[in-house]
């Protein structure tokens, strides 16, 4: 895609909002340990993640996917953390994937956090130009480095498609197929049906809003390893929350 008028303003963008992020743990169950975290995007106010992205529109669409990334990775590298970053990109907002890396491998390279250690999330649903070009970025992605994951699988209608085109290191099973599973036959089909596509397709499998030790067990019972929720610990705000071992 070429760099018209219109893709060189965006890069001009600007926010007249702060933004900062809060950290969420991704645990494996089999070695006891931080998988990951997932940067969530707060107010430095305190504003919720709904309340940041109300005031997002075209005209500022850009920057703040920029912004997001560049945050997720100062805050975190703050830390003094050395594992895995999971960050929400908006596909939308981007009009040339290699060019819209730059900032980010900057600001990596700039906080010293290696690049391999990132995981671009996109969700499901969200709305992109085309299937072929949301594969493009995930390929421009991979090649330089980073880790990919389709977020909030089985939200909307395109997962299975989308994921004949293209194949995740990580994909997060969406909490509404969560939810109650262990007393739902429809969700455990589709739960077992999800283990061996993406053991077959090598790819890793996690689930996101477990919320009880109902859920947890049924899960865990059923082979998945990699958790986020409620139930080992809520995001904090410019700081890691403390997972509870004894839960797993």
């Amino acid at each position: 895609m070429r760099h018209t008028s219109a893709t060189r303003c965006l890069c001009k963008q600007k926010l007249n909002f702060d933004i900062t992020m809060a950290f969420q743990p991704i645990v494996d169950i089999n070695s006891k340990s931080i998988f990951s975290y997932e940067a969530l995007v707060r107010g430095k106010n305190g504003e919720s993640a709904f309340e940041i992205l109300s005031n997002v529109n075209e005209d500022n669409l850009y920057a703040f996917d920029q912004r997001c990334r560049v945050t997720a990775i100062e805050t975190f590298s703050a830390l003094n953390q050395t594992d895995n970053l999971n960050i929400n990109f908006m596909p939308q907002a981007i009009y040339e994937p290699q060019a819209c890396l730059e900032t980010t491998i900057k600001s990596a390279k700039r906080c010293q956090f290696p690049t391999k250690q990132i995981i671009f999330e996109v969700t499901e649903q969200e709305q992109v130009i085309s299937r072929s070009f949301l594969t493009t970025i995930f390929k421009t992605y991979r090649e330089n480095g980073f880790k990919t994951a389709i977020d909030d699988f089985g939200e909307g209608y395109a997962g299975l498609s989308l994921l004949s085109g293209f194949q995740p290191d990580l994909i997060k099973l969406d909490m509404s197929l969560i939810a109650d599973i262990q007393n739902n036959h429809a969700k455990q089909a589709i739960l077992k049906g999800m283990i061996v596509t993406c053991d077959m397709l090598n790819v890793k499998l996690l689930a996101e809003g477990v919320e009880t030790r109902a859920e947890y067990e049924y899960l865990k019972q059923a082979g998945l390893t990699l958790f986020q929720g409620y139930y080992f610990a809520k995001p904090v705000i410019e700081s890691l929350p403390t997972v509870d071992w004894h839960k797993v």
